[in-house]
């Protein structure tokens, strides 16, 4: 029952490039981001910033019980499977079920913790149940994604705790909710279970649209801290089904009460009325800025070496829902020691748009490095160089190949540092 390992994923700039926050400390969209789409056809009814990065948190669960359901219905695993939990998978942060080490749960258990109790402890479980550790599945849910035609999105863990290289789109999270829904019919409707009681307590499920949106049958709400609160919601009324997708609110009642609007909304267009025009204030006099942005090296250190590192503020507090924590680096981070250099230019700007191209023409290539902007003097005028760092030999070599098809600079080596 294990499946293959693989290595963490992606780049930790690549929330910042592709969302346009760049060493900014406010932006006017802040993280919100949102769609409403009917499954069907994929008509859009509603749409902000539905194709720009945002972190999932714990509507990654969707992913992770996506591969369960495949498991179940090619006959790998069945509902009465046992899962035991290690000691790593019981130190998951909240919310948990609260396991001891060598706990078992069914593989239904381990269901109905992720769609009620959002447990990132039964998380952990059925991730090294079903492929030996959190990150080779966490590889084989990025696959998967991409296979379902969510090409933005990368998983770096089963739960949804803190990863900034944890990326996904309010579109990617629409296919992915499509996809649960057309392609396991049999196991969809776990995703309106409103409780579920385990060792003597009963948890009921986040998703307070199953009791107060009429139509709503499922899918799943997510928090942490850099993300806000997020939902993807699914409802049928008069043969039709939307799937409507928040991320970024300020609350679950602010994010829920933006959901029901824009359902609404959708459901009324398929009526035949003109759209209406929304917007998320989550009841504060400017949009919500949940999202973490980039901090400004210091300037001693940047003064030193020249160098930027593109990286996430950290909040530093534990949301009070779903859990916070960051995952361990990967065993093979120490053979990441090569570099890319794809390009030098007169402006930062264009070393950022640089740095976003190459991302998305050789995306799997970048999935282990760290994008930098390093400040050089020529012949007295100042040039800024576009880099990856901390990549192994083997996907230095494929990203420049990737990049010289497309006829865009390439030079890789050994890192200095």
């Amino acid at each position: 029952m294990h499946w293959v390992e693989h290595n963490h994923l992606l780049v930790l700039a690549i929330l910042v490039l592709a969302s346009g926050f760049f060493f900014t400390q406010r932006a006017e969209a802040g993280p919100y981001a949102a769609l409403v789409a009917e499954v069907e056809t994929e008509r859009s009814l509603f749409d902000r910033n539905a194709d720009e990065l945002r972190h999932p948190a714990s509507l990654t669960k969707m992913m992770t019980l996506y591969l369960v359901f495949e498991a179940l219905a090619s006959g790998r695993i069945s509902p009465d499977t046992v899962l035991r939990a290690s000691r790593f998978a019981v130190l998951r942060p909240p919310s948990r079920l609260g396991l001891n080490a060598g706990d078992g749960i069914t593989v239904e258990q381990g269901i109905l913790a992720l769609v009620t109790r959002s447990a990132n402890d039964a998380a952990a479980v059925i991730a090294e149940g079903m492929a030996g550790s959190e990150s080779a599945f966490a590889q084989l849910m990025t696959e998967k994604a991409h296979q379902l035609g969510m090409s933005r999105t990368v998983y770096r863990n089963a739960s949804g705790l803190p990863d900034p290289n944890q990326v996904t789109t309010a579109w990617d999270m629409f296919r992915l909710g499509k996809s649960l829904y057309k392609h396991f019919p049999q196991y969809y409707p776990y995703f309106s279970t409103t409780q579920f009681y385990f060792d003597g307590r009963s948890f009921h499920n986040h998703n307070h649209l199953l009791k107060s949106y009429p139509g709503a049958d499922g899918i799943k709400t997510g928090f942490v801290n850099a993300s806000g609160f997020n939902l993807v919601a699914s409802a049928r009324r008069s043969g039709h089904r939307l799937i409507g997708v928040v991320f970024g609110g300020t609350s679950a009642a602010a994010r829920d009460a933006h959901m029901r609007d824009i359902l609404d909304d959708g459901f009324a267009q398929l009526d035949g009325l003109e759209p209406k025009v929304h917007t998320a204030s989550f009841d504060q006099p400017e949009p919500p800025t949940l999202l973490s942005r980039p901090k400004l090296p210091q300037p001693s250190a940047e003064r030193r070496t020249g160098r930027k590192d593109v990286k996430l503020a950290n909040s530093g507090s534990r949301p009070r829902d779903e859990g916070d924590g960051q995952e361990k680096a990967g065993a093979n981070r120490g053979k990441q020691i090569w570099q890319v250099r794809v390009g030098s230019f007169p402006r930062e700007k264009a070393a950022e748009q640089r740095l976003s191209q190459a991302l998305k023409v050789a995306p799997h290539p970048f999935r282990h490095a760290r994008a930098t902007i390093t400040a050089r003097t020529r012949s007295g005028k100042k040039v800024y160089l576009a880099v990856f760092n901390g990549m192994t030999k083997e996907d230095a070599a494929a990203a420049c190949q990737a990049l010289k098809r497309k006829r865009m600079e390439c030079a890789s080596g050994r890192s200095s540092s």
